[in-house]
């Protein structure tokens, strides 16, 4: 038959088949003699459907067979659903509730079939719920709010029962919980406001009732036990069959309930406070109290700032023994190591890393690493600590992995350090003297730790000491090149060994450049030194550091022969008297044309100190400008190879001004760098972006800025508005 002559079906007729198949299906889920739904019988009722919904008007059923829909639904429930739970109670009642839901949603997904075409075409054009939220909303209104509080009470005296050590059946309250999340739809409310709440109601006097009872009869290490157990169990009971969402709401409901108890007996009957509980001793019952009460901000507050105290303390007292004892610099840095690891250990381990002993560690970290220690920055104590430990013959004997562990935890600690330039500047000094005078035992851990310190604070702070050990590399290169130069140039001969080691201005630390006079064999040196240089370069201009280089010489004494190795500054002094047996202080100081510093330390360790290698007149302890000195004859010593050191110049006062010349250019370039981009800027901004940008290696001082952006507008580069002196303007 043609689709047009396709013979009317009245809704009586057509709804008469349909209720035929619903029957049927009832029958199959109340458990009845009843065989299935044959694809004959589907097909039946789905393209009856179809018809009906498909007739011109007034036969379009679709409007009439949507509420027959949902009333299908509603009559199986109030007919057979609701009586069959009501006569039932408890876990009967739960169990008999998680069978008629499979049943629902089962009988939704057949119906759901049957009516399909409702779906595609009515409900869409009329935007009305789909046929299977209507299904779902019909347990909804008639089966779960009629039930709902009685369901939930009997869910909690389960957990209750649980709680107090009961067997009971996790499958069955996973599936009830199913339900209150299922039922609503993609939404949480009906499993919070209609379980969850009340479920946190009577989770708060439980553990209320039962540590008001613990306290009574444990000490505080059992009660710490019991509460620990009870957050475990909790836990575990999220895990099976609660809602993974109520696991925080839950957990924290357990840890106020056992700190309100607990926190006088806390402080009356057990402790004095929270410095007892900081003691070693304790530190297991505190680390628990930590994981019982994390989420208790009452607890966390107070002993966060306690614990801050408490390292602060600590700190303060190191300082105060490393200045009262004269305990030597290098213990003070291991005894700081030690605290920082022990504390670190406390923060990650015993805290769990809890963000707010973290904060607090951090903080107390941060001022003490930022104070002084007997007129030294602890950032110039770390650089010497890291060459002590690195440089050939120091007191540090440590095998290569302990050296190695040294240094990460060194490099740890300048992340507290808030002037990490000034521990580069002294770093750089150190380096500089490791590498100049083979001072270092180990190349491998020297990259290492630059490689630490590239990880912690950037590219830009390691780069000049990078410079410096590959400086050293070409400048090895270059010596080689040099021997081949004189081995093919006989008339090129430099009288004595000379090794030159050639430098980048740019990587070292300055040092000063004297025109020193030096002695003729020296001249020659230097002169040979310079023609094989000009044949690799005509470009680059040799400038000598004489105070950086060393001299191995002979000494003819009466009583033997001795090679002594000394600076190049003593050998020149010591040169001298080849051809003048008594000088005076102002003949040597003319004849080298040296200052009166430099002058006074080399004689100082040529006639004062522990090698008398001259005689001074008067014969006292220091140097003076009316001195007459001579050559000692008969000077000795049981070693045939001695080294004369000259005394060392605190360098301290050097690298500071340095560092100050360093960080006023760093202010300038940051300043410029901001206002190029910004064009106008406020005096306030310009300060807060000024100091973000150059956080990273020192803590610039506003007042040092503010100078510098007055500097800048009196160089043009920057000017302020007529109208507002507080804006500035930038000038390209």
């Amino acid at each position: 038959m043609a689709a047009n002559e396709r013979k009317t079906i009245d809704l009586e007729q057509g709804w008469e088949i349909t209720q035929k198949g619903i029957m049927k299906l009832k029958n199959i889920l109340e458990g009845l003699p009843e065989t299935g739904i044959s694809s004959e019988e589907y097909m039946m009722i789905y393209t009856t459907i179809y018809n009906m919904c498909t007739q011109k008007p007034p036969h379009d059923y679709s409007q009439q067979l949507y509420g027959k829909y949902r009333e299908s639904f509603e009559e199986y429930i109030m007919s057979t659903v609701l009586p069959s739970l009501r006569e039932k109670h408890d876990e009967f009642m739960l169990r008999e509730l998680v069978k008629r839901w499979e049943n629902h949603k089962s009988m939704v997904r057949w119906l759901s079939r049957f009516f399909y075409y409702l779906d595609r075409r009515f409900i869409a054009r009329r935007s009305l719920p789909p046929l299977n939220e209507v299904g779902l909303t019909c347990f909804r209104r008639l089966v779960y709010q009629d039930l709902k509080v009685k369901v939930s009470d009997a869910l909690i005296s389960l957990i209750d029962k649980e709680r107090e050590g009961e067997q009971i059946d996790r499958a069955l309250l996973k599936n009830i919980l199913d339900i209150f999340v299922e039922i609503g739809m993609g939404q949480m409310d009906y499993y919070e406001n209609d379980f969850e709440a009340a479920l946190l109601k009577d989770t708060a006097a439980y553990y209320s009732r039962k540590a008001s009872g613990w306290i009574s009869e444990d000490s505080f290490p059992d009660f710490m036990l019991k509460a620990e157990e009870c957050l475990k169990r909790e836990k575990d009971r999220v895990s099976h069959y609660l809602h993974s969402s109520s696991e925080p709401k839950l957990l924290e409901k357990v840890q106020h309930e056992l700190w309100s108890e607990c926190e006088a007996p806390l402080f009356v009957t057990w402790y004095s406070g929270y410095r007892d509980l900081l003691k070693d001793s304790e530190v297991e019952n505190l680390s628990r109290m930590v994981r019982v009460f994390s989420k208790v901000l009452p607890f966390l507050d107070p002993l966060a700032n306690i614990f801050k105290q408490h390292v602060t303390d600590e700190g303060t007292d190191l300082v105060k023994q490393a200045e009262d004892e004269a305990d030597s610099r290098k213990v003070f840095v291991r005894k700081l190591i030690k605290l920082h690891d022990k504390y670190v250990a406390y923060v990650n381990e015993r805290f769990q890393n809890h963000i707010l002993l973290h904060k607090a560690f951090k903080e107390a970290f941060e001022a003490l690493c930022n104070k002084g220690v007997g007129g030294s920055s602890i950032a110039e104590l770390l650089a010497t600590y890291c060459d002590d430990i690195l440089k050939k013959g120091s007191g540090e004997k440590l095998g290569d992995e302990a050296t190695e562990e040294m240094l990460e935890k060194v490099v740890k600690l300048l992340a507290y350090i808030s002037d990490k330039d000034l521990f580069a500047e002294f770093y750089r000094k150190k380096l500089a003297r490791r590498l100049l005078f083979d001072k270092s035992a180990n190349d491998d851990h020297e990259r290492s730790i630059l490689t630490k310190l590239k990880q912690q604070c950037g590219g830009q702070f390691t780069s000049k000491m990078e410079g410096m050990v590959t400086d050293l590399t070409l400048a090895k290169e270059n010596q080689t090149s040099f021997e081949e130069y004189l081995s093919n140039n006989t008339n090129a001969n430099p009288g004595i060994d000379l090794t030159v080691t050639v430098l980048t201005t740019g990587f070292w630390p300055s040092y000063k450049s004297f025109d020193l006079n030096l002695p003729a064999e020296m001249v020659k040196c230097v002169e040979v030194f310079r023609e094989f240089y000009q044949t690799k370069t005509k470009h680059r201009k040799l400038t000598w550091i004489y105070s950086l280089g060393t001299c191995n010489i002979i000494g003819k004494f009466e009583p033997k022969t001795m090679e002594l190795i000394v600076t190049t500054y003593q050998a020149s002094a010591l040169l001298l008297f080849n051809s003048s047996d008594r000088l005076s202080y102002s003949e040597i100081m003319t004849q080298l044309n040296l200052t009166d510093d430099d002058v006074v330390r080399l004689l100082h360790s040529l006639s004062c100190a522990k090698y008398k290698i001259l005689n001074k007149e008067p014969n006292t302890k220091t140097i003076a400008p009316t001195d007459h000195f001579e050559f000692n004859s008969k000077f000795t010593d049981k070693m045939r190879r001695i080294k004369i050191p000259l005394p060392p110049v605190d360098e301290k006062k050097k690298v500071i001004e340095d560092v100050d010349k360093d960080r006023r250019y760093a202010i300038d370039a940051s300043i410029v760098r901001i206002m190029k981009s910004r064009k106008v800027l406020g005096h306030q901004q310009l300060v807060m972006e000024c100091v973000e940008q150059l956080g990273r290696m020192f803590k610039p001082d506003f007042k040092a800025i503010k100078k510098r952006i007055e500097d800048l507008i009196t160089r043009d580069y920057l000017e302020r508005d007529k109208d507002n002196p507080n804006l500035f303007r930038y000038l390209a």
